[in-house]
């Protein structure tokens, strides 16, 4: 790329939005020229901005610091300084709608990290490796929104990245019936320890909405295309409990599947080991190389070692083994902020960059 593409991320000072700001730091591709937040933090600069709440264990980037934060409910004026916008604001679902939408009409692309858009008939929603397909579907919003180059596509729930692309590389065996219990990471709610001191040894037994999502998305991941719009599959049936743990980062899920065919264990670590998807044949700057690792350790993965296996945008699965009331069980790992939110929304951006639906302007 002779010159790099011009970022704008909304909801900046946010922790996804925060994590957006340091994985784009010396990104080869893109540049962040414009933040945009609330009216409260509208004319500060990033850094008076952000004040003490910069989350991330790296300092924030330099680039960013003097950058004048934006309203973002200046639409036009946001969209006239970038190319795309990564979206991560914090606002209620309508209100995230609309502005996505609006965005999209100055022919902004935006690349959205909330789930406001993900069940928009319309609105592609990808994990690059497992349904770039889906970003076929863009065609017929862009006709919705009259649009020509301005179109929202978004990334999943963080909770299924550990177990969804797992079940993709195992479609052949046909799995059909699936129980997953996820260990869900504090920062998940945007919140650190210092944050949210009463975590601190202690479980919650309850996530907001979290549950539904993760048993939905996968099946809208694993959809097609029909009538210009994404129809959901219908297998497998997916169960799932969803637990806030005191863990800054990282999801664990345990995992429970019925298969109609009958893989060995070999089978099985194989398929995972090998799984590649598009973002690893055209080597995008965020692909992992590998996507998925077993692990043979009885122990792995634990979070605080394999967290950040490739950058946080791998996957770690362990302990699989056959059940005596499903046919076989594991555990997944994943990086709930990184591939499970801003970094996923960058490898989309990036496989869309290199597809052609995002361009300078």
């Amino acid at each position: 790329m002779d010159k790099k593409l011009r970022v704008g991320v909304l909801g900046a000072t946010g922790m996804v939005g925060q994590r957006f700001i340091s994985l784009l730091e010396n990104h080869p591709w893109y540049e962040v020229v414009a933040v945009a937040a609330s009216p409260r933090s509208a004319g500060k600069t990033y850094e008076e901005a952000v004040g003490g709440r910069w989350k991330m264990d790296t300092p924030m980037p330099e680039a960013v610091k003097k950058l004048v934060v934006m309203n973002v409910n200046e639409v036009e004026k946001v969209a006239g300084e970038v190319d795309f916008v990564f979206s991560a604001v914090d606002m209620t679902k309508e209100e995230i709608k609309a502005i996505e939408e609006a965005y999209a009409k100055t022919e902004t692309p935006v690349v959205s990290n909330n789930s406001a858009h993900r069940w928009t008939p319309d609105v592609p929603m990808v994990i690059p490796e497992v349904n770039p397909e889906h970003f076929e579907v863009i065609k017929f919003q862009k006709e919705r929104l009259g649009t020509k180059r301005g179109f929202i596509a978004v990334k999943p729930n963080c909770s299924i990245q550990s177990y969804a692309p797992v079940l993709t590389a195992w479609k052949e065996f046909e799995p059909y019936e699936v129980v997953a219990t996820t260990y869900q990471a504090i920062s998940g709610a945007g919140k650190t320890f210092q944050d949210w001191p009463e975590m601190v040894g202690n479980v919650i037994p309850y996530i907001g909405g979290e549950e539904e999502k993760s048993e939905q998305e996968p099946l809208r991941i694993w959809g097609r295309i029909e009538g210009g719009q994404i129809v959901k599959a219908s297998e497998p049936v997916i169960t799932c409990q969803c637990i806030r743990v005191p863990v800054l980062n990282g999801h664990t899920a345990a995992v429970f599947v019925k298969f109609r065919k009958n893989p060995t264990k070999e089978e099985l670590i194989n398929r995972l080991e090998s799984f590649k998807g598009l973002p690893q044949e055209l080597n995008l700057p965020s692909a992992p190389k590998q996507f998925m690792r077993y692990m043979e350790e009885d122990n792995r993965p634990q979070v605080t070692l394999d967290v950040d296996y490739e950058n946080g945008m791998g996957i770690s699965i362990g302990r699989l083994r056959e059940d005596t009331v499903y046919d076989w069980k594991f555990i997944g790992l994943s990086h709930n902020t990184v591939r499970g939110a801003a970094g996923g929304a960058v490898l989309c951006a990036e496989l869309l960059t290199a597809q052609g639906y995002i361009q300078a302007k």
